[in-house]
């Protein structure tokens, strides 16, 4: 990387995945730039959804929307996981209440031929990428910023299923019915997924995230077998990838919602953080993820619509249940719409004032 950034003023997000000490727990929210601000509403009131994240002026503004209001430790670039299908060659829609949507899913295996498998990130990408450097030099050293990518079998249920689902049958189908098929096009995922994370970290993103947010839905014996090999797959390459490029590795967490069952898995994955969602326990995700990893996260989002004072005390408890090495403080999953930014706000406060207490004073 040849971009002379400004300085770094809080590399706690940076230390703490690490497993460095920190004087407050660092933390941040996912989906913190979007729907919840009426900042952003006002910017996507004139803007398309992926006109905002195809251009790097509009992408950098979203991202530091929350920062100019609330005292966060990390940012997280505005873009979406579904860019990678775009590049494929696929057309996304976003559908005002309903979400995105694909006019023209895959069917059926030979329907893989219609992708781009040649296609050039750096090219079809690059909004992305030019966004990073962008918003990389406007945060002015404020926080580290997070890039990030979704991971290659929830990529391949959207690009099935056409959209959200309770049940992903069409995209589980194919693991059952094709799994050859289903193999080759989770190794294309991945293999794009990698130049996308690697290509955001020479840009200036100083941590990436990986999201396999539909882990939960295949269960122990389908992720271990068509999630976690790509899961592992992409922390080597990328590694390997930034050695090549005498590029500098960046801390990488692993976000797979609901995959209770592969805690261990996870944490020998490569990652340097396990990211959890609300439905597990913090000492119990520590006993099993044991103590060279930094954890993320772990409220319930809905818990943000409860008063100040009560989500004051659940950070309190966070902060007694986690502790205050190799954590980062967030959601089990991103805000939502409707939720009141000032009771973010309330959650942010909460989690730097109790983790600065002594352990005997919580």
């Amino acid at each position: 990387m040849d971009h002379k950034f400004p300085p770094l003023k809080n590399d706690l997000l940076l230390r703490a995945a690490r497993g460095e000490p920190v004087e407050r727990v660092p933390v941040w929210a996912m989906r913190q730039a979007g729907r919840y601000l009426p900042e952003f509403k006002a910017t996507r009131a004139e803007h398309e959804f992926f006109k905002v994240c195809r251009t790097p002026e509009l992408a950098c503004e979203v991202t530091l929307q929350p920062l100019r209001r609330y005292d966060f430790d990390a940012s997280i670039i505005f873009s979406d996981i579904l860019v990678i299908p775009q590049a494929l060659g696929m057309t996304v829609e976003m559908v005002p209440g309903k979400g995105p949507s694909f006019p023209e899913p895959l069917v059926t295996p030979e329907d893989m031929e219609k992708l781009d498998t040649k296609c050039k990130v750096a090219e079809s990408l690059s909004y992305v990428y030019e966004a990073v450097t962008l918003t990389r030099m406007k945060i002015d050293g404020q926080c580290p910023l997070i890039g990030f990518a979704g991971a290659p079998w929830t990529l391949m249920s959207y690009m099935i299923e056409g959209g959200g689902t309770k049940t992903h049958s069409k995209a589980k189908k194919w693991l059952y019915c094709y799994p050859e098929a289903s193999h080759k096009l989770l190794q294309l995922l991945a293999d794009v997924i990698v130049d996308h994370l690697v290509l955001q970290i020479c840009a200036g993103a100083q941590l990436v995230q990986l999201f396999e947010s539909h882990a939960g839905i295949l269960g122990p014996n389908l992720f271990y077998k068509f999630a976690l090999p790509y899961i592992k797959y992409i922390s080597v390459k990328v590694r390997e990838a930034l050695t090549a490029k005498e590029v500098e590795h960046v801390p990488m967490t692993i976000f797979a919602k609901d995959a209770h069952f592969a805690l261990e898995e996870l944490a020998d994955s490569g990652y340097e953080v396990i990211s959890l969602d609300w439905t597990i326990k913090p000492k119990h995700a520590r006993s099993r993820c044991g103590e060279n990893v930094t954890l993320q996260g772990n409220l319930d989002p809905c818990a943000l619509y409860a008063s100040k004072e009560e989500i004051g005390e659940f950070a309190k408890e966070l902060v007694h249940s986690f502790g205050t090495k190799r954590w980062i403080a967030n959601l089990g999953h991103g805000m939502y719409p409707d939720h009141d930014p000032e009771h973010l706000e309330a959650f942010i406060e909460a989690i730097h004032k109790y983790s600065q207490q002594p352990s005997d004073e919580l």
